[in-house]
């Protein structure tokens, strides 16, 4: 791919285009659009705010001149909704329309704006909307690396006919040259055009209590940034270090980190009363608004990793009294909330805290998350956006393409939850989340803040500022119904070959080249080493292998008595009884101890029981105090109402435990050592034999040449695990394909060669959710023949909705005795596509969850919303979202269930659930 060659001198379409600007586009802009109008496919990778979208509207621009089309596609519908009224405010509405699955508008208009997943809807039923299609702009093209929609980018790119050119617009990814050489290969004809300078330059700062501090230190007031790549450069500000050195005499050490909240913040309270400034560092966020708004870096955009962060923040500054507007812009937020709460009644209103958003928003300040209302979040976009709010607290999803610049963005924290832990955020996550600071026309530099913390160290803040990487790695991976539909259009030979093209398959290819030069290399070592081990008095790479295999089978055996011994401590804690006298074989708490509460719950897996130990603490005890199983020596009656906390209690616990032990014989082992396997003992035996009577057992120099050979044997399995993982990555992406259309042909949906796409397959092609295919097993099974149409959207909500860790806290449960029928048949289709699946190693989708099942049906059923957000804990804006979902599953199966009582009661569910605030959310889109 010549992406060192200069890009052509723009034509006469670019200098119409351009001169319709007020002011000289960037080179990159330039060159970008130079090679769209010599015909050629473009990636135009540059920072958020930089103006890369100026290229996608010059293939707008130029398929209107030409007289073809153009589709815009976007990765979420706020974005589409929102390019959509920019290009018909540009080029006219009544030549621009608006596709995201559940809005139409001008739907054959020559530019189209729509969602990803649309077009790729269109190029597997061969749309006549497609005809004289000559361009597509794939804007954040960087989503293909989100892994549960990414694979649709890829999927569009394979599928688009040659002669589209492709206009691709990504955020600066430190590998947009592979990715440009992955598209000119599959495309064809394909540029790469990058920029890493920011339009608007990035001031970097700390907020230290109430004082703001550069965070670099290279020229007063604010760091010098490298023109080139817009990196700041030079030295940490040493009064940032001095602080950091000030404070750490303040902060626990790793002994004291287990203390407790309140011994916390009595140490912070006394460091505090002494004028320490160790804990005043740490900014409050009142405070740090009212010293942004002082020093004019208002608007912001403060990011908390957290939505009832978000929520509680805005509390906080309700109360503080703080108020960033005057009356003329109350007057239009006003309005601006009027209009986004057009349709929602007065219930509805009182069940969203509509009264605090409202004055919060007169205030300037607000919220945005996806746990909000979609009205709610539009309308603190545009009025963010118009310059009315002036301070949003928000989760790191703003970052990912709405268009809502600032002059400052602030980060709370740089440790963020991920899902399974607390990890600090990345440098590609920093970029990312200041990248929105500075609006290109109106501010002359941009800032972002972080707050100080406890623990705050100024070098990591600098070295999350000073790098760049953020890799694009691909997502993809084929699907059910991905298969059904390739197969369908192009054939199974050409399917296959197709998917061989992907960005995935790309990507593994590249690294196979490395895996097979490191096996090479190996192997010359491995010969040098087996001649230094040779041996004049035998074969010693024979030896050696005997020595190997021996201490394999013993390895093994060790494993497999701890697997053993900690499958046989789990099923004896499992057995244990209050009263139990057990032996604590290992720990802190070795010893003796008397059961309290066998520490049985769910988790079955980790029994963690309750004692009182010989010492008379209490103590709760987990698996790795029992390498071996507990022993039970004796049993004594523990009260039934034992208050760990009273004294009393404890007490005469603790004397007739001990009591009880003196009549006990305690001199019995705590712990019984597994014996070796007797199969692998003769075996290794019989080895062992072998060794003694070879020839080079006698060597003089054999431990030398021992050395020599087990260094050889390290390198020979380590090289079989590069030849493993290359086999593994070569031809991984047609493999797995393989896998599905077996798993297809063995259900019916393909015919038995996998050739041909059968009726059941036409069927699933118009499924595209998660569990495509458990939906289409339900489908024909006639799981939903009985159903009318509540129960019908309660059953399928199974299918699309998945609980947030944690969110459920009470038990979930199916709405009707039918609907708990038709679960149970869910249920056990989803367990038999699991078992195929693993039959044929396919990794296994994930578990239908009714904990929107209640919700769905009672919404169905016209139940008011106020009722539904208390008794689900869900938000407003999650409850949209998961509501949206099931509506549009409920239209694929009504689209898969032919003429049937199943498509009539899914239509149904649809218009009984589009009401009220869901309903609200479509007009949005509208």
């Amino acid at each position: 791919m010549p992406t060192d060659r200069p890009a052509p001198e723009p034509g006469p379409a670019y200098a119409e285009f351009a001169a319709a600007f007020p002011f000289a586009l960037d080179d990159y802009q330039r060159d970008g659009c130079a090679h769209v109008e010599a015909g050629s496919g473009v990636l135009v990778a540059a920072p958020t705010g930089a103006g890369k979208t100026v290229v996608g509207e010059f293939a707008v621009f130029l398929a209107l001149r030409e007289g073809r089309k153009c589709f815009y596609t976007t990765p979420i519908k706020a974005l589409s909704n929102q390019k959509y009224h920019d290009l018909a405010e540009r080029f006219g509405s009544h030549r621009v329309g608006l596709l995201t699955g559940d809005t139409s508008i001008n739907s054959e208009a020559p530019v189209v704006v729509m969602t990803t997943e649309v077009l790729r809807n269109m190029i597997y039923a061969n749309s006549p909307t497609l005809k004289n299609l000559g361009f597509v702009v794939m804007d954040e093209v960087h989503y293909l690396a989100d892994r549960f929609r990414g694979a649709v980018w890829e999927e569009v790119i394979i599928g688009l006919a040659p002669s589209v050119q492709v206009v691709s617009l990504s955020a600066t990814v430190s590998n947009a040259e592979e990715f440009g050489d992955w598209l000119d290969e599959v495309r064809g004809g394909v540029e790469v055009v990058l920029s890493e300078r920011r339009p608007v330059p990035l001031y970097q700062h700390v907020m230290a209590g109430r004082r703001l501090y550069d965070l670099f230190d290279d020229v007063a007031p604010t760091a010098v940034v490298d023109g080139a790549i817009g990196l700041p450069k030079g030295d940490v500000n040493p009064e940032l270090v001095r602080l950091a050195k000030e404070e750490s005499r303040f902060v626990r050490d790793d002994s004291r980190r287990q203390r407790g909240r309140r011994t916390r913040e009595r140490i912070d309270r006394n460091a505090a009363g002494r004028g320490q400034e160790g804990p005043k560092l740490i900014p409050r966020r009142d405070g740090a608004i009212e010293k942004l708004d002082a020093e004019g870096l208002l608007p912001a955009i403060y990011f908390i990793f957290s939505r009832a962060g978000c929520d509680q923040a805005v509390g906080q500054l309700l109360r503080s009294g703080v108020r960033l507007t005057n009356a003329a812009e109350r007057t239009e937020l006003d309005a601006l909330a009027s209009a986004a709460t057009t349709g929602l009644s007065a219930d509805d209103l009182d069940a969203l805290n509509y009264g605090t958003f409202l004055e919060a928003l007169r205030r300037g300040i607000a919220a945005h998350h996806a746990g909000m209302l979609p009205a709610f979040k539009e309308c603190v976009e545009e009025a963010f956006v118009r310059g009315f709010v002036k301070i949003v607290f928000a989760t790191e999803t703003l970052a990912l393409g709405i268009n809502m610049p600032a002059r400052s963005v602030v980060l709370e924290k740089l440790v963020k939850y991920n899902g399974e832990a607390h990890v600090d955020i990345t440098p590609g996550e920093y970029t990312q989340l200041t990248g929105r600071a500075g609006r290109r026309g109106i501010d002359v530099e941009g800032h972002a803040v972080v707050l100080w913390q406890r623990n705050f160290d100024p070098r990591f803040v600098a070295g999350l500022a000073s790098r760049r990487t953020y890799p694009l790695r691909s997502s993809f991976s084929p699907t059910y119904n991905m298969a059904v539909n390739m197969v369908g259009r192009v054939g199974r030979e050409k399917a296959r070959g197709l998917l061989e093209q992907s960005f995935a398959q790309f990507q593994s290819d590249k690294s196979v080249v490395g895996l097979a030069r490191a096996a090479a290399r190996n192997t010359e070592k491995i010969a040098q080493l087996w001649a230094d081990a040779a041996c004049d008095r035998g074969d010693f790479v024979e030896y050696a292998r005997l020595r190997a295999e021996i201490s394999r089978l013993e390895a093994e055996a060790a494993k497999s008595r701890k697997a053993d011994r900690r499958a046989e401590s789990i099923s004896g804690l499992l057995e244990l009884t209050p009263g139990d006298i057990i032996g604590v074989p290992s720990g802190r708490h070795e010893g003796w101890a008397v059961v309290i509460d066998p520490g049985v719950g769910r988790d079955r897996a980790n029994p963690s029981p309750l004692v009182m130990t010989e010492q008379r603490q209490i103590k709760k005890l987990s698996l790795t105090d029992f390498p071996s199983p507990p022993v039970v020596a004796g049993r004594m009656r523990v009260p039934k109402h034992f208050d760990g906390a009273s004294p009393k209690d404890r007490r005469n616990l603790a004397a007739a435990f001990h009591t009880k032990l003196r009549g006990l014989d305690t001199r019995q082992s705590r712990y019984q050592p597994a014996a070796m396997d007797a199969e692998i003992a003769d075996e290794v035996a019989r080895l062992r034999d072998a060794l003694r009577a070879h020839p080079c057992h006698g060597c003089p120099d054999r431990e030398a040449h021992a050395r020599a050979a087990e260094k050889a044997l390290r390198l020979e399995k380590d090289t079989e695990g590069l030849r493993a993982q290359t086999e593994r990555r070569t031809n991984t992406i047609a493999t797995r394909f393989d896998k599905v259309c077996a798993v297809l042909s063995a259900l019916g949906y393909l015919s038995e060669d996998g050739a041909k796409v059968t009726e059941a397959g036409r069927m699933l092609a118009r499924i595209y959710s998660e569990l495509d295919l458990v939906t289409a097993e339900t489908i024909r099974a006639g799981v939903f023949d009985e159903l009318d149409a509540a129960e019908l959207a309660a059953v399928l909500s199974s299918l699309t909705y998945e609980s947030r860790g944690g969110e459920a806290s009470r038990p979930s449960r199916m709405p009707t005795r039918s609907t708990e029928v038709a679960q149970t048949m869910v249920r056990r289709i989803w367990r038999e596509v699991r078992l195929l699946e693993r039959d044929h190693k396919l990794d296994q989708g994930r578990d239908p969850d009714i904990g929107f099942a209640e919700a769905t049906y009672r919404w169905a059923n016209g139940v008011m919303l106020s009722e539904i957000l208390d008794e689900t804990e869900l938000t407003a804006g999650d409850f949209v979202r998961w509501m949206r979902m099931v509506i549009d599953l409920l239209g694929q199966v009504a689209d898969a269930a032919g003429d049937s009582v199943v498509r009539d009661n899914a239509r149904e569910a649809i218009d009984r659930l589009r009401r009220g605030v869901v309903d609200a959310a479509y007009l949005e889109d509208d």
